[in-house]
């Protein structure tokens, strides 16, 4: 499927790092969940196939089964499921700088002992020790744009560490293998252009984690478990879902599927060659990322520069970021290189 095709062209945006563009499948499918709430007709029945739809869709996009895959609304409540998870006196190593929906929660458990070491990506392979529990990090930085390497999970596993992968600021432009990692948690609605409000964690059968949030949603019999007082939770990821804010899913279902569906080496190679023609413009090196941080002042005169040739780009942490994706072309390259020189 061509991804590009789903998605109408808005010039210069140049910001999936911050906020995924809508499909026009996922505008349609909002705006006619709105009218048949409004009509008084809503059916949860069909918010239940969205849901079901989306965790299939998304197990396919990341490589895992459907019963792998929990869903949620936010990334960090997601890794807090984790991190009340972890045994007292646990040690947790993280990247210096990583966005904190990684990083809070474990720092909220430090009246248990928990602590967290915070090293570079580019050493977070090499400082795993026999003492580490767990190794939490985001697969791509969100500040810069790094991608960690494959041998954390390596590291990791030799150590008898587990591995927390937030895989937000990868999925959907990145391929993704889920099932190597024990645990990841994505925030949908950046790259996979999904509306706020859908996240996702996958895990392992051998994860021994703790189902903080259960609730009727997480039930073996989601609709048989809304009234108490027994207990019994889905056998599989299920198990850790939250219940779904019901119009997200409806509009992230269509979006997942044409992902779930497309080449994503494809879009992979697409978002890498803009970024990189990008650098070049503006000359810098190639890198292996969409994204690319360039240095700006505190009050963001380089963006707001971008901003007045048309690039809608973010700030973040003492930069300009650019994130290109399969909704860009050569001539939003052309555009923020112009701004840049």
């Amino acid at each position: 499927m061509d991804l590009t095709a789903a998605f109408d062209r808005v010039p210069g945006y140049l910001d999936a790092a911050t906020c995924g563009l809508p499909s026009r499948a996922t505008a349609d499918a909002l705006r006619d969940a709105l009218d048949t709430w409004q009509a008084g007709k809503a059916d949860l029945g069909v918010y239940d196939e969205a849901v079901a739809a989306s965790r299939d869709a998304y197990a396919r996009i990341v490589g895992v089964g459907p019963e792998a895959v929990a869903i949620g609304a936010q990334a960090s409540a997601l890794v807090g499921i984790v991190a009340a998870s972890l045994p007292d006196e646990a040690q947790v190593l993280a990247v210096e700088g990583d966005f904190t929906s990684v990083t809070f929660p474990f720092e909220a458990h430090a009246d248990r002992g928990v602590t967290v070491r915070y090293v570079p990506v580019e050493r977070l392979a090499d400082e795993v020790r026999d003492s580490t529990d767990l190794v939490a990090y985001s697969f791509v930085q969100s500040r810069d744009g790094r991608v960690a390497s494959p041998a954390v999970q390596e590291a990791a596993a030799a150590h008898g560490a587990r591995t927390l992968c937030d895989i937000t600021q990868a999925a959907g432009w990145l391929p993704v293998d889920a099932g190597a990692h024990d645990i990841t948690v994505c925030a949908a609605y950046k790259w996979l252009a999904a509306p706020r409000g859908t996240a996702f964690l996958t895990v392992r059968p051998d994860a021994e984690l703790r189902p903080t949030g259960a609730g009727w949603y997480a039930g073996q019999d989601v609709w048989g478990s809304v009234y108490g007082p027994a207990m019994r939770l889905a056998d599989d990821a299920r198990r850790f879902d939250v219940s779904p804010a019901w119009l997200c899913w409806v509009g992230a279902a269509p979006v997942l599927e044409a992902f779930a569906t497309a080449d994503l080496a494809q879009v992979h190679a697409h978002d890498v060659a803009l970024a990189n023609a990008f650098r070049a413009g503006v000359g810098l090196d190639p890198s292996d990322s969409a994204i690319v941080r360039l240095p700006d002042d505190a009050v963001g005169t380089l963006r707001a520069r971008l901003a007045e040739h048309g690039c809608r780009t973010a700030g973040r942490g003492g930069g300009v970021r650019l994130a290109f994706h399969l909704w860009n072309d050569e001539d939003d390259v052309a555009r923020a290189v112009a701004a840049v020189s």
